[in-house]
Protein backbone atom coordinates (compact mmCIF):
# COMPACT_ATOMS: atom_id res chain seq x y z
CA UNK A 1 0.00 0.00 0.00
CA UNK A 2 2.74 2.48 0.92
CA UNK A 3 4.67 1.54 -2.86
CA UNK A 4 1.32 2.53 -4.03
CA UNK A 5 1.47 5.40 -2.63
CA UNK A 6 4.64 6.73 -3.18
CA UNK A 7 4.71 5.42 -6.95
CA UNK A 8 2.00 7.50 -7.31
CA UNK A 9 3.11 10.88 -5.63
CA UNK A 10 6.22 10.47 -7.65
CA UNK A 11 4.18 9.87 -11.04
CA UNK A 12 2.22 12.74 -9.93
CA UNK A 13 5.27 15.07 -9.31
CA UNK A 14 6.51 14.48 -12.55
CA UNK A 15 3.87 14.90 -14.46
CA UNK A 16 3.63 18.43 -12.43
CA UNK A 17 7.17 19.13 -13.61
CA UNK A 18 6.96 18.07 -17.15
CA UNK A 19 3.73 19.91 -17.60
CA UNK A 20 5.66 23.43 -16.88
CA UNK A 21 8.07 22.96 -19.65
CA UNK A 22 7.29 22.29 -23.63
CA UNK A 23 10.22 19.64 -25.34
CA UNK A 24 12.20 22.73 -26.06
CA UNK A 25 12.23 24.65 -22.67
CA UNK A 26 12.81 21.34 -20.29
CA UNK A 27 16.56 21.41 -19.26
CA UNK A 28 18.35 18.75 -20.50
CA UNK A 29 19.24 17.39 -17.07
CA UNK A 30 16.18 17.24 -15.92
CA UNK A 31 15.15 15.59 -17.93
CA UNK A 32 17.92 12.89 -17.26
CA UNK A 33 17.43 12.83 -13.59
CA UNK A 34 13.63 11.95 -14.00
CA UNK A 35 15.07 9.07 -17.00
CA UNK A 36 17.18 7.30 -14.05
CA UNK A 37 14.34 6.82 -11.31
CA UNK A 38 16.84 6.16 -8.67
CA UNK A 39 13.83 4.98 -6.13
CA UNK A 40 12.91 1.74 -8.08
CA UNK A 41 15.23 -0.82 -7.17
CA UNK A 42 16.44 -3.23 -10.12
CA UNK A 43 17.64 -6.94 -9.73
CA UNK A 44 20.44 -6.05 -12.55
CA UNK A 45 23.89 -5.04 -10.94
CA UNK A 46 25.00 -1.62 -12.21
CA UNK A 47 28.90 -1.02 -12.87
CA UNK A 48 28.34 2.50 -10.90
CA UNK A 49 27.74 0.91 -7.53
CA UNK A 50 30.24 1.49 -4.55
CA UNK A 51 33.18 -0.45 -5.24
CA UNK A 52 34.17 -1.24 -2.02
CA UNK A 53 32.13 -3.93 0.25
CA UNK A 54 29.93 -2.61 2.68
CA UNK A 55 28.67 -4.37 6.17
CA UNK A 56 25.34 -4.45 7.21
CA UNK A 57 26.29 -2.35 10.56
CA UNK A 58 27.95 0.31 8.55
CA UNK A 59 25.17 0.79 6.30
CA UNK A 60 23.15 1.35 9.66
CA UNK A 61 26.17 3.41 11.15
CA UNK A 62 25.85 5.63 7.70
CA UNK A 63 22.23 6.05 7.40
CA UNK A 64 22.17 7.14 11.41
CA UNK A 65 25.02 10.20 9.98
CA UNK A 66 23.37 10.62 7.54
CA UNK A 67 19.66 11.21 9.55
CA UNK A 68 21.93 13.55 12.12
CA UNK A 69 23.28 15.57 9.23
CA UNK A 70 20.70 16.13 6.71
CA UNK A 71 17.90 16.20 8.75
CA UNK A 72 15.10 18.80 7.56
CA UNK A 73 17.16 18.79 4.46
CA UNK A 74 16.26 17.57 0.70
CA UNK A 75 16.24 13.78 -0.46
CA UNK A 76 19.14 14.79 -2.54
CA UNK A 77 21.09 16.05 0.05
CA UNK A 78 20.84 13.54 2.02
CA UNK A 79 21.82 11.17 -0.59
CA UNK A 80 25.10 13.71 -1.12
CA UNK A 81 25.84 13.54 2.60
CA UNK A 82 26.11 9.58 2.30
CA UNK A 83 28.37 10.00 -0.67
CA UNK A 84 30.83 12.24 0.71
CA UNK A 85 31.22 9.69 3.35
CA UNK A 86 31.63 7.08 0.32
CA UNK A 87 33.97 9.29 -1.36
CA UNK A 88 36.03 9.41 1.61
CA UNK A 89 36.22 5.61 1.89
CA UNK A 90 37.67 5.44 -1.72
CA UNK A 91 40.04 8.28 -1.36
CA UNK A 92 43.56 8.20 -0.16
CA UNK A 93 43.36 11.08 2.42
CA UNK A 94 40.94 9.56 3.94
CA UNK A 95 40.66 5.97 5.97
CA UNK A 96 39.66 3.09 4.21
CA UNK A 97 36.14 1.94 5.94
CA UNK A 98 32.76 3.78 6.43
CA UNK A 99 32.94 3.62 10.10
CA UNK A 100 36.65 4.85 10.13
CA UNK A 101 35.77 7.62 8.29
CA UNK A 102 32.57 8.29 10.46
CA UNK A 103 34.71 8.29 13.84
CA UNK A 104 37.47 10.14 12.71
CA UNK A 105 38.33 12.91 15.06
CA UNK A 106 36.31 16.07 14.76
CA UNK A 107 35.10 15.30 11.31
CA UNK A 108 31.32 15.31 12.24
CA UNK A 109 29.10 16.97 14.84
CA UNK A 110 26.38 14.21 15.18
CA UNK A 111 29.61 12.28 16.41
CA UNK A 112 30.44 14.93 18.91
CA UNK A 113 27.05 15.50 20.45
CA UNK A 114 25.39 11.46 20.96
CA UNK A 115 23.19 12.21 18.01
CA UNK A 116 24.78 9.75 15.61
CA UNK A 117 23.48 7.14 17.97
CA UNK A 118 19.58 7.98 17.04
CA UNK A 119 17.74 5.95 14.95
CA UNK A 120 17.35 6.25 11.52
CA UNK A 121 15.02 7.37 9.60
CA UNK A 122 13.65 5.62 6.39
CA UNK A 123 14.18 8.57 4.62
CA UNK A 124 18.12 8.52 5.32
CA UNK A 125 18.47 4.23 5.02
CA UNK A 126 16.75 5.01 1.34
CA UNK A 127 19.57 7.71 0.73
CA UNK A 128 22.47 5.60 1.74
CA UNK A 129 20.57 2.83 -0.92
CA UNK A 130 20.50 5.20 -3.04
CA UNK A 131 24.31 6.27 -2.68
CA UNK A 132 25.20 2.85 -2.68
CA UNK A 133 23.32 2.66 -6.10
CA UNK A 134 24.08 5.51 -8.19
CA UNK A 135 27.70 6.27 -6.92
CA UNK A 136 29.36 7.23 -9.61
CA UNK A 137 26.55 9.54 -10.98
CA UNK A 138 26.91 11.75 -7.86
CA UNK A 139 28.82 13.94 -6.51
CA UNK A 140 33.21 13.48 -6.35
CA UNK A 141 32.67 15.77 -2.75
CA UNK A 142 35.02 15.42 0.25
CA UNK A 143 33.12 17.64 2.36
CA UNK A 144 30.12 19.64 3.38
CA UNK A 145 28.48 21.89 5.70
CA UNK A 146 25.96 24.49 6.41
CA UNK A 147 27.51 28.06 5.93
CA UNK A 148 24.64 29.56 8.39
CA UNK A 149 25.90 27.73 11.11
CA UNK A 150 29.59 26.64 10.69
CA UNK A 151 31.98 28.87 11.00
CA UNK A 152 35.44 26.76 9.82
CA UNK A 153 37.17 29.29 8.00
CA UNK A 154 39.12 26.96 5.74
CA UNK A 155 36.04 25.53 4.59
CA UNK A 156 35.32 28.79 2.74
CA UNK A 157 38.84 28.22 0.77
CA UNK A 158 37.19 25.04 -0.74
CA UNK A 159 35.90 24.27 -4.41
CA UNK A 160 31.83 24.35 -3.86
CA UNK A 161 30.74 21.78 -6.58
CA UNK A 162 27.16 21.79 -5.49
CA UNK A 163 24.46 23.41 -3.36
CA UNK A 164 21.61 21.11 -1.83
CA UNK A 165 19.08 23.07 0.35
CA UNK A 166 21.53 24.18 2.93
CA UNK A 167 24.23 22.45 3.06
CA UNK A 168 27.58 22.98 0.59
CA UNK A 169 29.57 20.24 -1.21
CA UNK A 170 32.98 20.56 -1.98
CA UNK A 171 35.87 19.26 -3.18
Amino acid sequence: MKYTYIMSFIVTAIIVVLSLFTPREMPSNTLSAIEKKPHIQSNKKESNQFSKPIKKEEKELLARLVHAEAKGEPYQGKVAVATVVLNRVEHEDFPDTVHEVIYQKNQFQPVANGHINQKPSKEAVQAVDDALKNHDELTDALYFWNPDISDVEWMNKLDVVKVIGDHHFAI
